[in-house]
């Protein structure tokens, strides 16, 4: 079935210094996940800053338990089909479960990722060992999103989704790990499933942006996984998220509803958040 793609008034492409702009300037980052080229015209039509392909493809597009089955030539093919749908919103790829198990592969995967792919960035999960990875990235200038708070590729070791960072020495150790991977030279940081006052926190200490999934209204922008935003993922929906698209009669309305709550501060609401 041919599907006329969307179009969007001409804008202008977001950077990573540009995030970074948006940082300083008290402006918020909208991010939303996509897997192909049709959600990705819709994203860019709507004004979203930045589309994750996201292993959260492994869940919600191929129907697995989690997201570590996930491939790097699966990550890399829905990449490209992202990349296809976007002119000026910013393309970020996850490097799936054991890309990043050392600098040699976690290099071989973005570098597919970035140039396959066409992706502007990479999201890596963890600290610790993983910032010599984000180092090796950076100084190879390949931009590096970090993640941390709940990080699904660590589900086993978590013994579930389970927010993170709720103990005092959990969160000092969470807030190590977030200046730890802004100083191996991270461009951008998720904060997912933590306590709003850490989150808030954190965002005040970085330079760089940080953006929330379950983490407050505070960081400098939000994420959600499109699929939730439509209330089509099956099953019990996230604490953080929202079904945008009820009252509404189309795929682009509910994004562009997710897109002005986020920029004025209506989500997420204390019902979408952890304390």
């Amino acid at each position: 079935m041919y599907v006329e793609k969307t179009s969007a008034p001409a804008r202008k492409p977001v950077t990573v210094p540009g995030l970074k702009a948006m940082k300083a300037e008290g402006r918020k980052i909208v991010m939303l996940t996509a897997y192909d080229a049709s959600f990705a015209a819709q994203l860019e039509s709507a004004g979203v800053d930045v589309a994750l392909v996201g292993d959260s493809l492994g869940m919600v597009v191929q129907g697995r338990s989690s997201t570590l089955p996930v491939t790097v030539d699966e990550m890399v093919y829905h990449t490209a089909a992202t990349a296809r749908g976007l002119s000026a919103t910013l393309l970020v790829a996850d490097l799936p479960f054991m890309s990043d198990r050392d600098v040699p592969a976690a290099m071989e995967a973005a570098t597919r990722l970035v140039g396959q792919g066409g992706a502007a960035m990479v999201k890596i999960e963890g600290a610790g060992r993983i910032c010599e990875v984000i180092s090796a990235l950076a100084e190879r200038d390949i931009p590096v999103c970090s993640h941390l708070g709940l990080t699904p590729q660590s589900v086993n070791k978590f013994g579930g989704y389970k927010v993170q960072g709720k103990t005092q020495d959990a969160a000092d150790k969470l807030f190590a790990d977030a200046k730890a991977v802004e100083a191996a030279g991270a461009d951008l940081l998720v904060l997912e499933c933590v306590p709003s006052a850490l989150a808030a926190r954190i965002t005040a200490e970085l330079s760089i942006p940080v953006i929330g999934i379950g983490a407050g209204v505070d960081c400098d922008g939000q994420v959600l996984v499109v699929y939730d935003l439509l209330g089509l993922t099956p099953g019990k929906r996230p604490k953080f998220s929202k079904d945008f698209l009820a009252g509404r009669d189309s795929i682009q309305g509910a994004i562009g509803a997710y897109v002005a709550d986020v920029r004025e501060l209506r989500f997420p609401g204390v019902e979408h958040s952890f304390s």
